[in-house]
């Protein structure tokens, strides 16, 4: 039996999850940048990550119990994300392997919560709506990889709940505060709706929300409007999506996943085509080492081996260039 302890920093999150080659899980712990004002900066949050990596490696070893020599495996999510994080967890990864004289692994971000849903979910094969602040993918396998049926053409939803939250004065976190204001929405406004083929935009959408809230709507109705166009086109590539793969099992995943209109609506959708929904738990939704240790296992399983001179990050890794080795 393998151990491997896996990194996970590609935005706000340095997570550190170790987890043993059968799939329990022995520890799953992180700490999140937080912008005093305004969006991530990437250079900050990497010296958020650098100054708390250590703190957060020792808090995960002493939960799962585990010394440095009992770990086999490193594993870090080596793309897409923010260069200078993405180093600095390549960094850390590096420093450790090298330390330990144990293989290294990078893994793509965007799979690795696909392979922990799949885990936890006990999903076989499912067709992943992944919403996140940094991305916004219809995935689902077919041939051989992780094929991208549909995406976001400018900004991921996360950021655009995020964003209009900022503009509007709405304190950090935003996006469980606009569910709550939009609760209490009495009127819908008209929003652009943005479905292009199989992608989306949600640029136009946000500016016109903001123009909205600046023109006099109300806040409560403004929120609930953009909550339900966003997730309205979600549905509608989602749906379509599903009817052309005909999977049978629709999983929802990524920070987004915590919204409960949103599991409403596509749990809705799901029944309709008689597919089994699946939502992993909160804490391996958002960033996570977790679904990085894991995915590191079956890659390494599979045959995959790296040089550490192979360890470079990729900021625009791509879920459809994976070669996916243990499927």
């Amino acid at each position: 039996m393998m151990i491997c302890l896996g990194i996970e920093g590609t935005a706000h999150t340095f997570g550190i999850g170790l987890m043993n080659s059968r799939g329990k899980i022995l520890a799953n712990c992180w700490k999140t940048y937080i912008p005093e004002s305004g969006g991530i900066h990437p250079r900050e949050a990497a010296r958020f990550h650098a100054q708390n990596a250590g703190k957060v490696i020792e808090e995960a070893m002493r939960i799962a119990g585990v010394s440095p020599q009992d770990l086999d495996l490193i594993a870090f999510s080596q793309g897409p994300g923010l260069g200078p994080v993405l180093r600095t967890a390549a960094t850390v990864a590096r420093a450790l392997a090298a330390w330990l004289e144990i293989p290294i692994i990078g893994v793509n971000h965007c799979i690795a919560h696909v392979e922990i849903g799949r885990l936890v979910g006990k999903a076989k094969d499912p067709l992943t709506v992944y919403v996140s602040g940094g991305n916004t993918q219809v995935i689902a396998f077919a041939s051989g990889r992780y094929r991208i049926f549909g995406e976001t053409l400018d900004i991921p939803l996360g950021n655009c709940l995020d964003v209009f939250a900022r503009e509007v004065g709405i304190p950090h976190p935003g996006g469980p505060k606009i569910e709550k204001l939009a609760k209490k929405g009495k009127k819908y406004l008209h929003l652009p709706y943005a479905v292009k083929g199989m992608d989306l935009s949600f640029s136009g959408i946000l500016s016109e929300a903001i123009r909205l809230v600046e023109s006099g709507e109300r806040l409560e109705d403004v929120a609930y409007s953009l909550q339900e166009t966003t997730f309205a086109a979600l549905v509608e590539v989602s749906e379509r999506a599903l009817a052309h793969t005909e999977k049978k099992e629709l999983m929802l995943t990524g920070g987004v996943a915590a919204n409960k209109r949103l599991r409403e609506m596509l749990s809705l959708m799901a029944k309709e085509h008689g597919a089994k929904f699946v939502v992993p738990p909160a804490e391996l939704c958002q960033d996570n080492g977790v679904m990085i240790a894991w995915t590191g296992l079956l890659a390494y399983k599979s045959g995959c081996r790296q040089r550490l001179e192979e360890t470079q990050v990729k900021q625009r890794w791509r879920t459809d260039e994976v070669e996916v080795t243990w499927r």
